[in-house]
């Protein structure tokens, strides 16, 4: 323990843990100098000691390489930046490494105030050895917001047992094209959806006592042509009816208590130089009351990228009154310009004071005021525990869609001979996202291990399948080159029968296919791997087309060709296992797509959130009628669904609906579905989509079980913005429809909505709930 009794110490009331979190704040404020209180708003992106020594300075062309960590901590620190996440590090000796460096802050400002610190935590902790558990895309094609739920709370103890306060997940963007690299980190297609499963997440992580971070706030999805930081081109009808509504949910319903900005522009306006954003929307209608966090180099970019700054101090100047608090990853804009900018007049202080004011609360509210606080763990940690490679087992094979068996050829027979063919089916990293630790940072790594056990699908099938299994790779997944293709094709006439495993691999910047910064031209399988499952068709063996991915890609020209074809979107590290067991039979499949699967690579087919003229028949050529639609999935065996009934044929604009359905499994096995709730609004003052998610359910029977769901939606998630631009509840007919996906309707309702045309705010109702009733008991 470092030595810190050559720094004055300066008492005062904000020691008091008596007293309200915000008043400790503002008091410690008050005692600050201008330099003190910037540099709580400024973050230092760090590496743990591999030997539990001192951190370092994490350099990259983007950091100041001149600055040392004692320069930087001389007045305090806002955040530390990923010390587990930037390179491998022993979790215990990593945790001792980052007890030294809170030391070290404490001992340095006249406060002694430890750093907030903060790591990536998207598919689970990024760390080493901690488990990497499916991509969120996964977690919508699951529908299972308690499971999410569940994974997320051991995520958090996960990082709380090591000193970090903070989690930058989840990414609650809406996914617009399907081109755009980040697909994999989002949820899916349906702002209902995000925010019902992105709520489960933040109350997971949030239950730990670690801050969520909800990101990018928002429209960074919809970026054109689906290039990354490319400029958005949407109104603010969508951007009200689209983008916002996760951020909202997920705060109003997950208790999220941070915020990072977007790197998106919206007609012309960078979102972390928004103020109507980040503060008329955010604190002011919505009482966002936590932290606004600037993605990384965010607010330099202001500078640099948008050109809406000049100088540093002008781009700190922006962003700080937009709403930003706290600069990532490293002190720049937020350090010597935001004070010279003060000095100068550029910036009022109150500016500074306030943002100030918002860090020091949180970080009152985390403890790290308590004048008792103090860095070092209590016990050996471990980031990879059974039940946390069993909650990530069982969030894969919820996860995985069966989108076609046509010629009923999966389950494989136990005794038949398949050939694992393609590119995929040997690299274990195909189970990973680009944020799970052994892509995102130990493929810099070669020469440590990769620190957990991620079995590929061919070394699961081998361990689940009593029949001969052959291999042939076929070709790269980037790379040009057909050489393989003989060796494919002959290993698929040797078999029973071929399962091709094509898809993606995820990288940053132009490494991968999928991930930040590789987006894609068009939805064709990358490199030569169309032309391989191709091949491997005219084999005249039986196929299974299983694509590995963190986008959909167009499969329409496999379809009655191939056997079966499953989809899986990067199901972590037990993933493969889950795909041997899905592939076998031992699991029913039991996934629904959160996103659609195109039938062609270039039509660039929009979701399913379309209005009638976003619709085929409409006045083009062009198709945009998914392969597989949104909520699709099959099983081996399906339930049976019954009678729908509703509670009255009208619905108060201010009231409340029911809707049942019956459902029973007449089947010899369990079966898992998902139910879903969709609106169709037949006429609006402003066009709406054709039809929308407003509730769904996970019903999970065992063979001879019967249920009945309930759903109760309130009138609220029928609103929208209309004309006037203020939210409303419209009188007039809908359908409230109870499918198995958005194609496949079981039953429509005819109900219509009477009263008088209300005007709502953002207390309205965001979820609808879901009831179901098995045999004498119920499921909440």
């Amino acid at each position: 323990m470092l030595d810190s009794s050559s720094t004055t110490r300066v008492d005062g009331a904000w020691h008091d843990v008596t007293l309200p979190a915000t008043d400790r704040a503002r008091a410690l404020v008050a005692q600050m100098t201008l330099e003190e209180k910037t540099s709580q708003l400024v973050g230092l992106w760090v590496g743990a000691d591999a030997s539990g020594g001192d951190v370092a300075p994490f350099q990259s062309e983007m950091v100041d390489a001149g600055l040392s960590f004692t320069d930087i901590i001389a007045n305090g620190l806002g955040q530390l930046v990923r010390p587990f996440g930037s390179d491998p590090v022993d979790p215990e000796l990593g945790a001792q490494s980052l007890a030294r460096a809170q030391r070290q802050i404490m001992a340095a400002g006249r406060f002694g105030i430890p750093a907030q610190v903060h790591e990536e935590c998207l598919a689970g902790f990024a760390a080493w050895r901690a488990t990497a558990y499916p991509v969120p895309l996964s977690w919508g094609a699951a529908f299972d917001p308690d499971l999410v739920e569940e994974m997320a709370t051991q995520i958090g103890e996960s990082m709380r047992s090591v000193g970090v306060h903070q989690g930058l997940a989840p990414v609650l963007d809406v996914v617009r094209d399907y081109r755009w690299g980040r697909v994999e980190e989002t949820i899916g297609e349906d702002p209902y959806v995000i925010g019902a499963i992105g709520s489960a997440y933040v109350r997971g992580v949030e239950s730990t006592g670690v801050v969520a971070t909800l990101k990018h706030f928002a429209g960074y999805s919809a970026s054109r042509a689906a290039r990354n930081h490319a400029p958005v081109s949407a109104g603010p009808r969508e951007m009200a009816d689209v983008f916002h509504p996760p951020f909202l949910t997920a705060l109003r319903e997950g208790g999220a208590r941070s915020v990072m900005n977007s790197y998106a522009e919206v007609d012309g306006v960078p979102a972390a130089a928004d103020a109507s954003l980040l503060t008329g929307l955010l604190r002011e209608k919505w009482g966002f009351g936590g932290i606004v966090v600037a993605d990384y180099f965010s607010i330099a970019f202001l500078r640099t990228m948008h050109r809406v700054a000049a100088t540093d101090g002008e781009a700190a100047a922006l962003a700080l009154a937009a709403g930003i608090d706290v600069e990532l990853p490293s002190v720049a804009a937020y350090g010597e310009p935001l004070v010279d900018a003060v000095r100068t007049g550029l910036v009022d202080e109150a500016l500074v004071d306030r943002a100030a004011i918002r860090v020091l609360t949180q970080k009152a509210q985390l403890g790290l005021l308590d004048p008792d606080w103090a860095p070092e763990i209590d016990e050996t940690p471990d980031f990879d525990t059974p039940a946390q490679q069993e909650t990530a087992l069982k969030l894969a094979q919820e996860s995985i869609v069966l989108l076609e068996n046509s010629a009923g050829i999966l389950p494989l027979s136990p005794a038949s001979r398949v050939a694992v063919i393609g590119p995929l089916a040997e690299d274990a990293f195909a189970m990973l996202g680009c944020y799970s630790f052994p892509l995102h940072v130990g493929v810099r790594h070669p020469d440590v291990e990769v620190g957990i056990e991620i079995p590929s699908v061919r070394e699961a099938l081998e361990a689940a399948h009593a029949g001969e299994i052959a291999h042939a790779r076929g070709c790269d997944v980037m790379e040009p080159g057909r050489e393989g293709f003989a060796d494919a094709v002959a290993a698929a006439r040797s078999a029973d029968i071929a399962i091709v495993v094509v898809g993606d691999r995820a990288g940053l910047f132009g490494r991968g296919t999928s991930g930040e910064g590789c987006d894609a031209a068009d939805l064709r399988l990358p490199g030569e791997q169309h032309a391989l499952v191709e091949a491997v068709l005219e084999s005249g063996t039986p196929v299974v087309v299983l694509v590995l991915s963190g986008r959909p890609y167009a499969l329409g020209e496999f379809t009655g060709r191939a056997g079966a074809m499953v989809q899986a979107f990067f199901p972590g590290q037990r993933g493969g296992q889950a795909i041997a067991e899905v592939l076998t039979g031992v699991v029913n499949p039991s996934g629904h797509l959160p996103v659609g699967i195109p039938r062609l690579p270039g039509s660039q087919p929009s979701t399913y959130l379309a209005p009638p003229l976003g619709l085929a028949d409409a006045p083009s050529d062009i198709d945009p009628t998914p392969l597989f639609a949104f909520g699709h999935g099959l099983s081996y065996g399906e339930l049976t669904w019954g009678a729908v009934a509703a509670s009255g044929a009208e619905w108060a604009v201010d009231g409340e609906t029911t809707v049942t359905v019956e459902l029973s499994n007449d089947s010899d096995r369990a079966i898992a579905d998902v139910v879903q709730l969709y609106l169709h609004d037949s006429v609006a003052q402003v066009t709406r989509p054709d039809m929308r998610l407003i509730g769904f359910r996970r019903v999970e029977l065992e063979p001879g079980e019967s249920c009945t769901v309930t759903f109760t939606a309130h009138a609220d998630l029928t609103s929208f913005t209309g004309l006037s631009g203020d939210r409303i509840v419209e009188p007039g007919a809908v359908e409230l429809r109870i499918g198995r996906s958005s194609a496949d309707v079981h039953h429509a309702v005819a109900l219509t909505i009477v009263g008088d045309t209300r005007r709502i705010d953002d207390t309205r109702a965001l979820l609808s709930s879901a009831e179901v009733l098995v045999g004498e008991g119920t499921r909440g």
